[in-house]
């Protein structure tokens, strides 16, 4: 028996990095997992190699008619859903003082706005299940002040003080909400710009740790969390973080 056996999940943002990380994982320990993501072509080359305890849906997270379809078409494959990861997320890298009021908003959308809307979406079908666990990824950003991502840091603030508030509405649900805050990790989304390269950069130089994270050490908290082994934590932070956050 694995460690989630039985346990019905829906990861966005697992076309790669570290949702496919999570969602691989999920399922090297038992667990049935739909992802969703809107890079379709690499989403289906991941949940193929993933077998049949994978499938994969196209989902914008902004939007609740696509939430609402991805539940349904998970219980449909799977179940009803016990675990929910909220991995999806952009970060947009601007001084304040030139940032577009359109660029901010993108962020706050997909990094916050997804996060309620797919909390929403899903506790339904937990009571179903008899209970189940939400993880929402938020990041060191959800912990300190950063410059020049002020909208990314607004949002990992508020993922961190959102999972906090449903844990305590959710608890009598036998519904478990927590953040993960991992810190820099090494994905496509850290190396994708410029100014992402020399940030990457200062980053691993303040680290104590003095390397980035794998998206690896990052899901064995994701399923840590997902498993009945940590079925008295909620409301909680779980940092990833190389040490960063000490400082």
């Amino acid at each position: 028996m694995g460690r989630v056996s039985g346990k019905v999940a829906i990861v966005t943002g697992a076309a790669r990095g570290m949702g496919a990380a999570h969602a691989r994982r999920l399922i090297e320990e038992g667990a049935k997992v739909m992802l969703t993501d809107v890079l379709d072509a690499e989403g289906e080359e991941t949940a193929a190699s993933l077998g049949e305890s994978a499938r994969y849906l196209h989902h914008d997270v902004t939007k609740e008619d696509q939430w609402q379809r991805v539940v349904g078409e998970t219980e449909e494959a799977f179940g009803p859903v016990s675990v929910l990861v909220n991995n999806a997320g952009i970060v947009a890298h601007s001084p304040i003082e030139v940032m577009e009021e359109r660029d901010y908003r993108r962020v706050i959308d997909v990094n916050q706005v997804s996060v309620f809307l797919g909390m929403k979406s899903v506790i339904a079908s937990m009571k179903r299940a008899g209970g189940g666990s939400i993880i929402n990824i938020s990041s060191v950003a959800g912990l300190f002040g950063a410059a020049e991502v002020l909208a990314y840091t607004a949002s990992k603030f508020a993922v961190r003080g959102m999972s906090k508030s449903a844990a305590i509405e959710l608890a009598p649900y036998n519904i478990r909400v927590n953040s993960v805050h991992p810190g820099l990790i090494s994905t496509p989304m850290t190396v994708s710009t410029p100014e992402s390269e020399a940030s990457t950069a200062q980053f691993i130089a303040a680290t104590p740790a003095g390397r980035p994270g794998e998206p690896d050490e990052v899901a064995n908290v994701v399923l840590l969390l997902a498993s009945d082994e940590s079925r008295f934590s909620t409301g909680a932070e779980f940092i990833v973080d190389g040490g960063i956050s000490c400082q």
